[in-house]
């Protein structure tokens, strides 16, 4: 175990977040634990969470084409398709047919199966698994975030300190937090602005009730709780900020692919501070130190052990690569393997308990790494001991495990203590009187939907591309309808009738763009009212308010010049409808595309629909085709149209104004000749109903069909939505065991030749250079400050050689993805100092979905010069290396992420470039995947390419396959560059040398050990240490 410090601290100020953090997260959890309990009189509320015989399973709806063969296994059951899985629209159409069908037909998936065990409060679990093991399922099932639809089913029992999971699952959300895999958020908003929006949706104030509570000890302790528990509430933003080291980011943007935001780490640690506001019983994380470097996920969780420990909280974390050092933070370890429960129980028993099952995990191995091979064919390489008593053999498949786990000793005993307090839970009052007065959300209906309009207006404004781009396309347009039709006759109705037509569909068309942003918006929806930030129907009515006043704007500059340069009628209430029309119109659009996006699964669906309602406006507008002129059976299309409807009443209001409702206009006397005015003979020709009141008419349908639309959204995005659980596809068959061609654990590729031909060989070999590389930017210092230049590079310099690996780490925020995005030539902004070399030329002289195999030929077959049979080689070739045969004639969609890590490394390769650069390559993956993953990299690498890749938190064996090292601290330096040596020796050998730096007692055997020791040395001291060296 590790403890805190014991050392005394200076006393906690509550003035603000930063004098709160002076002495460290664990001093200000100690003494605010303290004040609380001593003045509510007795421990704080804590909540236990039991599961018994929890199973879970999809029944997956198979769409038949005859043109599939079908796929069985080994019991004669099919198999689903990958190809049934395509977010396509034909297939969309199929599976909702074959759903209401009498004959339709649906593959299970089973993804839990019996799951026992409970989440104890004061502790802090770990949950252990490969991917597909069923981690994510169990706990967005436990949060209540598993998406629950009709195909799903789930048997067995939750409860939640005694409250079953039936009773609270509505207000579950604000007892449990979860904390997801993804890292989504609004790009355009800072981090400190998130964490903002997060806090006020989850309760910025210490509430009433929990002020009533701090009352029960002496009034010296309440007014010292009450105060700590009010300052605590109110700066929470900036404690998170401080505990999760973003306060050096706190003023930039979180970012996406097309925004320049904060660091990939940075965004992880966002996405677990994110989660961390209105103070929940249980906190559920899963694989929140992907992407972070070993440092910080120690300091991560160990600030959470230091939550779970003083306030009694439950908290239970997934991860993929712990090291030893984080390993040891955890109380209890549930291993998965095909959703069932391996092992459930204290991590300190964990492996005595695999060596009475003839397993012994070596000197060399972590206890991680270990426990996550077992039940996969790397068991093999432990089994030293003998097989279980009562059993011939050792165990093999995850369900033999399963088995003798559930009739082992240990488990007898834990799960007996588990009944008791179960029981004992179940019969307390004290649950239900905490439970109770929490409501569903924090904040009433017009605070939050106030917040999310306030957001909303920050995003709109925030986006200037969007902006700029919209002004200049509303004008220029605007100039030239005013140009075109300067003047126009308005006895010409068909003129007339064309510019409103054109001009109230150029404006709806205009929201056509929208679906992408609200699909992005969509996901942080998803995810936030997962949490219960807030109501569906506040984020609608945010959403729809938050573009009246573009829309406002947009008809005004547009239409005004249409207007009045056009020569449209020269009267008030006539020109005040124009522009009332062409602003509901964009509103109506608005509305559709937003409802097009709740109510489907992707934009591969939505954009299609979308097409084919706008045929639909435009045909039955009233202008392309007369009213007259459509056949009975589609006049209906005509009367919900909501383009007729803004044309015909614009048109009214024009012809029946009174300049053009008289009797002669320009010398003809319209009332003699044909017994109407000249207005309502101008809107005969079209079959236009002249009664004034189709005005108001028009009115009302285009606001009800506004508000029509939104309401739809709402119950889409309420009642339907589209969310799919990660990583759920399991094994349709247990497979048996394989043996290991690799001594190392890993042989599941068979090496290829390490030499390929050389007529496949289409690179050249190349060396990269950098030398004394700066880059620098401009960001602001903080809100009303001067903007300020910040060096992310400083004076970087190195190399990669052919047939080489070269390592590229450092903490998070170190500047390694920017290097990467430098030497490339992918920075746009900013100014770069240095020299960037290709086999000694400058890098500015040079030039910056479908089945794999049909992937991998996209970029091979760009090279136009190189003949067909070279290019299918060069696909060959990479097919080969990266062990992908398997699924070379396979679709994408279903495969692993290992699998799909290895193909995207293809698409690179399939190009024959001579320098690879990979980013986090194994980032999300498993220490085994990983693995594979790093394998391929080093037949890459073999094959004669030059290699730079960023990796955090490398396994040894990952580790020992690089050839050199680049390493940066935080703010752009470098420590450390040069060959790594036989099992990292020359590494270790060169820290030794610089004082202050202890050998670890893992730094031989595992690169953890190594970096762990560094934390104790100052980065600047490192920095120093190296220029002064001859390395």
């Amino acid at each position: 175990m590790v403890a805190e410090p014991t050392t005394p601290d200076p006393p906690i100020i509550y003035s603000s977040g930063q004098e709160m953090m002076a002495s460290g997260p664990y001093a200000l959890h100690e003494d605010v634990s303290a004040k609380v309990e001593a003045a509510l009189g007795r421990a704080m509320a804590q909540m236990e969470v039991h599961f018994k015989n929890v199973s879970l399973a999809a029944d997956l709806v198979a769409v038949h084409d005859p043109h599939h063969r079908r796929q069985v296994d080994a019991n004669g059951q099919e198999i689903a398709d990958p190809r049934d899985e395509l977010p396509t629209l034909p297939n969309h159409v199929m599976k909702k047919v074959a759903a209401v069908s009498a004959k339709k037909h649906s593959v299970r998936k089973h993804i839990l199966k019996d799951i026992t065990g409970s989440f104890r409060p004061g502790t802090v679990m770990l949950v252990l698994g490969q991917l597909g093991a069923g981690k994510s399922a169990l706990m967005k099932l436990l949060s209540g975030r598993f998406p629950m639809k009709k195909e799903i089913s789930v048997d067995g029992e939750m409860t939640y300190s005694g409250v079953s999971r039936e009773k609270l699952l509505k207000r579950l959300p604000q007892f449990v937090n979860y904390v997801t895999q993804e890292d989504t958020h609004m790009p355009t908003m800072t981090v400190r602005e998130t964490f903002e929006f997060a806090h006020e949706c989850c309760g910025p104030h210490l509430d009433k009730r929990t002020s009533e509570l701090l009352s029960r000890g002496s009034p010296a302790e309440n007014v010292s709780a009450l105060q700590a528990a009010s300052s605590v509430f109110r700066h929470y933003p900036e404690i998170v900020l401080q505990t999760l080291g973003l306060e050096n980011c706190q003023h930039t943007i979180v970012g996406n692919a097309l925004h320049r935001g904060i660091s990939g780490g940075e965004k992880k640690r966002v996405t677990t501070g994110e989660m961390e506001f209105g103070m929940r019983y249980v906190t559920l994380m899963d694989e929140i130190t992907t992407g972070l470097d070993s440092a910080a996920a120690f300091d991560i969780i160990a600030a959470q052990r230091s939550m779970a420990q003083r306030f009694h909280k439950t908290v239970v974390i997934s991860l993929l690569q712990p090291s030893p050092e984080v390993f040891e933070l955890f109380d209890s370890v549930l291993l998965l393997n095909e959703g069932r429960v391996l092992y459930h129980g204290p991590t300190s028993q964990a492996r005595h308990y695999f060596e009475s099952l003839g397993f012994v995990c070596p000197p060399r191995r972590d206890i991680a790494d270990f426990l996550c091979d077992l039940a996969t064919p790397q068991q093999i390489l432990y089994q030293q001991g003998r097989p279980p008593q009562g059993h011939p053999t050792h165990p093999m498949l995850a369900s033999e495990f399963a088995d003798l786990w559930v009739h082992s000793s240990l488990y007898q005993v834990l799960e007996s203590e588990d009944d008791a307090r179960n029981a004992e839970l179940q019969n307390s009052v004290d649950a239900a009187n905490f439970m109770k007065p929490v409501r569903e959300f924090h904040q009433s209906f017009w605070p939050s939907t106030w917040t999310l309009m306030k957001r909303q207006f920050i995003l709109t404004k925030r986006n200037h591309a969007f902006l700029v781009g919209r002004a200049m396309l509303v004008l220029v347009m605007g100039l030239i309808f005013a140009s075109l039709f300067y003047q126009m006759d308005m006895a010409d109705t068909q003129v007339t009738m064309g510019v409103i037509f054109a001009a109230m569909l150029f404006l709806g068309l205009g929201q056509a763009a929208m679906p992408s942003t609200f699909y992005d918006s969509r996901n942080v929806f998803n995810k936030q009212r997962a949490a219960n930030f807030y109501r569906t129907s506040s984020y609608v009515l945010a959403s729809s308010v938050s573009q009246i006043p573009l829309a406002l704007l947009e008809s005004l500059v547009f239409g005004s010049l249409v207007y009045w340069v056009g020569g449209f009628v020269n009267e008030a209430s006539a020109y005040l409808l124009f522009e009332l029309f062409l602003m509901l119109v964009i509103l109506v659009f608005f509305a559709l595309f937003f409802f097009l996006v709740a109510a489907t699964p992707n934009l591969s669906i939505a954009k299609p629909v979308a097409m084919v309602n706008l045929m639909i406006f435009i045909l039955f507008g009233g202008f392309v085709v007369a009213k007259n002129t459509i056949p009975d059976w589609l006049i209906w299309l005509y009367w919900i149209d909501p383009v007729a409807w803004t044309v015909r009443s614009a048109v009214v209001s024009q012809y029946r104004s009174n300049e053009l409702d008289v009797c002669v206009y320009e010398s003809v006397d319209y009332c003699a000749s044909y017994n109407m005015t000249m207005g309502q003979y101008a809107l005969s020709l079209f079959d236009v109903p002249s009664e004034k009141s189709w005005v108001g008419y028009g009115i009302l349908f285009m606001a009800g069909a506004y508000i029509f639309f939104m309401m739809l959204s709402y119950l889409a995005l309420e009642y339907h939505r589209y969310e799919r659980p990660e990583h759920i596809s399991l094994p349709h068959q247990e497979k048996e065991a394989a043996s290991i061609e690799d001594e190392g654990g890993y042989g599941l590729m068979k090496s290829p030749r390490t030499e390929p031909p050389q007529q496949w060989r289409g690179c050249a070999a190349c060396e990269q250079h950098s030398i004394d590389l700066w880059y620098t930017v401009r960001a602001p210092a903080g809100p009303g400050q001067p903007v300020q230049s910040l060096d992310l590079l400083k004076g970087i310099t190195g190399y990669a050689l052919p047939g080489k690996i070269t390592a590229l780490m450092g903490s998070t925020g170190a500047g390694k993805t920017t290097l990467m995005d430098v030497i490339v030539g992918r920075k746009t902004e900013g100014s770069i100092k240095g020299k960037i070399l290709l086999n000694g030329f400058e890098a500015s002289d040079l030039s910056a979905q479908p089945s794999g195999k049909q992937s991998l030929s996209r970029p091979s077959f760009a090279k136009v010069q190189v003949p067909d049979s070279r290019k299918f080689d060069s696909v060959d070739e990479c097919l080969e290396l990266l062990g992908l045969e398997e699924i070379a004639d396979q679709m994408i969609r279903g495969s692993s992420t290992e699998k799909m890590k290895r193909l995207t490394i293809g698409v690179e390769m399939a190009a024959q470039p001579s320098v690879l650069f990979f980013d986090e390559p194994t980032s999300g993956l498993d220490a085994r995947s990983a693995k594979v993953i790093m394998d391929g990299v080093r037949k890459v690498a073999d094959s004669g390419r030059t290699v730079l890749c960023t990796i955090h938190q490398p396994h040894t064996n990952v580790f020992h396959l690089f050839d050199s090292l680049l390493l940066l601290k935080r703010g752009g330096e470098t420590v450390y560059f040069g060959d790594l040596g036989h099992e990292c020796s020359a590494l270790i050998n060169y820290f030794e040398a610089i004082p202050s730096v202890r050998r670890s007692r893992t730094a031989t055997t595992q690169p953890h050990g190594c970096w762990k020791s560094l934390e104790q040395v100052s980065p600047a001291k490192l920095a120093r240490a190296r220029k002064t060296t001859r390395l």
